[in-house]
């Protein structure tokens, strides 16, 4: 069993940015004060100092893949601790993999 994604977990982007965890998803399954983060659910990154050269191209979001096989809500799984975020810049430029900083460590998922 691995931690499940709420809103209250914290994430970052490979070069520093601080990723925005919220749903529009799920409002049903709060944990500890945060609702469980979905699949679907796609994240805002901020403060991405991330430059090519010396173009600025920052990460400007997440979308997560391999959440929970067994563990869902509304038939949509839930992002674990686990899970992948790939970073996107605004071209949709894949930058690297999200970093999970911090979980609730009470409610866990499969």
């Amino acid at each position: 069993m691995i931690p499940i994604l709420t809103t209250t977990s914290q994430a970052m982007c490979p070069h520093g940015g601080q990723v925005i965890l919220a749903t529009t998803s799920d409002a049903l399954c709060q944990i500890q004060g945060g609702y469980a983060l979905l699949e679907t659910d796609i994240h805002t990154v901020v403060g991405c100092p991330f430059t090519i050269g010396v173009v600025y191209h920052p990460c400007v979001t997440v979308r997560w893949a391999a959440g929970a096989t067994q563990t869902k809500v509304n038939s949509i799984p839930v992002l674990l601790q686990t899970s992948v975020g790939t970073c996107y810049a605004a071209d949709q430029a894949p930058q690297g993999l999200a970093i999970v900083t911090q979980v609730q460590p009470i409610a866990k998922g499969q």
